[in-house]
């Protein structure tokens, strides 16, 4: 594997959002309460995770293009293809929304974010803090294979 600042933000993303100590990974379908949602078909897994983008390095902030506050939430979502220790990234047309739970629905325009031969998806939306975010993905990978994700995310002013 390969491993890059955004992998390594990619792995402690999802290692600060997950809940459940020793338990496996919920999948997608009931991962509504874990921050993240992750499926995997076959060789293929899709992970998506949020945060505040007032969590991220400065540095990762400004390669990104996104400016860091508390009321900002990234969106980051990951297509891999894995054959044994190595990981691929796969190209995949995404999209997501997300919404709060006194309702209410935001697009998120979701854009390719490359470093080397990793592709990745990231998006931001704009929220009041406290906030429960809704986070609805749905990426179609080459050849048509739709998935859909769904989780939901607490933040906080820090």
């Amino acid at each position: 594997m390969k491993w890059t600042i955004r992998t390594v933000l990619l792995v402690s993303l999802l290692g600060l959002s997950a809940c459940g100590g020793n338990a496996p990974p919920a999948p997608a379908a009931s991962a509504a309460n874990t921050g993240e949602a992750t499926e995997t078909a076959g060789d293929v897994t899709i992970r998506a995770s949020a945060l505040q983008t007032s969590t991220l390095d400065e540095t990762v902030a400004k390669r990104y293009g996104i400016a860091r506050d508390d009321k900002s939430v990234l969106l980051l979502v990951a297509v891999r293809k894995s054959d044994g220790a190595d990981e691929t990234s796969l190209p995949a047309k995404v999209t997501a929304s997300a919404g709060g739970l006194s309702g209410g629905k935001q697009a998120i325009a979701m854009r390719e974010l490359r470093t080397g031969d990793l592709l990745d998806y990231i998006g931001t939306v704009e929220t009041s803090l406290p906030e429960t975010l809704r986070f609805e993905v749905t990426v179609v990978r080459e050849g048509g294979a739709t998935s859909n994700l769904k989780f939901n995310r607490e933040f906080y002013p820090r």
